[in-house]
């Protein structure tokens, strides 16, 4: 084989390396496929990792929030069949269905840096005073910064069942429009009868609102 054969193959195995090479960084940074997104979502995060429960304590005492309703036997809606979220008032995990199964329910749908949800979550609270044991009344945040809604919980003075849920599991499963406030309506038999993106002023409103589809 003469020298300028010799080079030749070996500049044509050096390319074939690099282009390989090449290829392989191509495949290990393209987008992920439905799989993959799928495990990419399997561990998003319900709160800042900041969040601890140590870092919590003093923000939970001060808000005092009841604990989250734990429900029955039943396999409740069968949306939220599956869907588990934290409760804000000690941090328990919370099988939504399970916890909404057996009377109706109002889910309220906000986040900390929501003006207009500041406003109606003390109607919220007005209204469940009014409608007691009758009807399920539970807010959903839906921002992972919890200590930030347990803050504006306390200063607002509203103390109803929370879950903290930054992956907008809820409202996903419920198929609630991206926007805040949101209210949906949950017959007693688990059944949606409302999606409300809105924001109410009084729980006048909320009653006039709900009240026909909660039996």
């Amino acid at each position: 084989m003469t020298r300028s054969a010799w080079w030749t193959l070996a500049v044509l195995a050096v390319v074939a390396v690099v282009i390989a090479a090449f290829a392989a960084e191509l495949g290990g940074n393209r987008t992920p496929g439905p799989s993959q997104a799928g495990d990419l979502a399997s561990t998003a995060r319900q709160h800042r990792d900041a969040d601890t429960p140590e870092a919590l304590a003093g923000l939970r005492a001060r808000a005092a929030l009841p604990p989250c309703p734990t429900g029955t036997d039943r396999p409740g809606p069968q949306e939220l069949r599956g869907v588990v979220a934290e409760c804000a008032a000690d941090g328990t995990a919370v099988d939504v269905a399970r916890a909404l199964a057996g009377r109706p329910a109002v889910l309220n749908f906000w986040a900390y840096w929501c003006a207009p949800c500041a406003q109606e979550l003390p109607a919220m609270a007005d209204y469940q005073r009014r409608m007691g044991p009758a009807v399920t009344v539970l807010t959903v945040h839906q921002d992972e910064n919890e200590a930030a809604g347990l803050q504006r919980l306390a200063e607002l003075g509203v103390r109803l069942p929370t879950l903290q849920d930054g992956q907008r599991r809820v409202a996903a499963a419920l198929r609630v429009p991206n926007v805040m406030p949101a209210t949906v309506v949950l017959r007693a038999d688990g059944s949606v009868a409302q999606i409300l993106p809105r924001a109410f002023a009084s729980a006048d409103e909320i009653e006039a609102a709900v009240e026909g589809d909660l039996r």
